[in-house]
């Protein structure tokens, strides 16, 4: 199984990524959203991480993706990639598809192997997109993987970004994109199930409170 995963991590292209972070995803957040980051200077340069984010548009993964300064993977929901398009997008930006209908051990291993080859893996704690962008029902994966990894987690909030797609309207609206870097959070000692709730817990509310700010 782990060379499996291996096989997975090596068909990730790094130029490809490169590519269409820096000359795709980039310009489009900075100059068609207007999109800012605070204190990005929090996010290690390296070392094993897991980003925990809320989620409230299509358009997150490749957003968080470009602004962030190191290699980030993620897990996407499985229906993203039906479209080839967007699919091949968010691919080649670092995701892999994660079935929401139950646990997807499959994408677990995936996010254990790529944290352990360096990467910075994205999880949206709540799993699905909320309308306003809070957290309301937080997940305990981000808080198992990081149990079993020992990595960090560091609680990202994404603003703005529900105002993208407009009912009726056809186009991506160029709404003002904030991107809000909070503190890191020590991983749970173990997978009992009272300290992955009291960890998620801490991610969800340092969230919230970075969207409130």
């Amino acid at each position: 199984m782990t060379k499996n995963i291996n096989k997975s991590i090596a068909k990730t292209n790094s130029t490809v990524y490169h590519l269409a972070k820096f000359f795709v995803v980039r310009p489009i957040f900075h100059l068609y959203f207007r999109g800012r980051v605070i204190a990005i200077e929090k996010v290690p340069r390296k070392g094993k991480l897991i980003i925990v984010s809320n989620h409230a548009s299509v358009f997150d993964p490749p957003i968080l993706a470009c602004a962030i300064p190191r290699a980030v993977s993620f897990m996407a929901k499985k229906e993203l990639f039906d479209s080839p398009t967007f699919g091949s997008l968010i691919t080649s930006l670092g995701a892999y598809p994660v079935n929401r209908e139950g646990g997807d051990r499959t994408a677990i291993r995936q996010a254990i192997g790529r944290i352990e080859e360096g990467w910075a893996t994205c999880i949206f704690i709540e799993g699905t997109r909320t309308e306003d962008g809070k957290v309301s029902e937080p997940k305990l994966g981000a808080a198992l993987i990081a149990a079993k990894t020992q990595a960090p987690l560091i609680p990202i909030c994404l603003c703005g970004t529900e105002k993208i797609l407009v009912p009726n309207k056809k186009f991506p609206q160029p709404v003002p994109l904030i991107l809000k870097v909070g503190d890191l959070i020590s991983p749970p000692q173990s997978t009992k199930k009272e300290e992955l709730e009291s960890v998620t817990q801490k991610c969800a509310d340092a969230i919230n409170a970075l969207h409130d700010l």
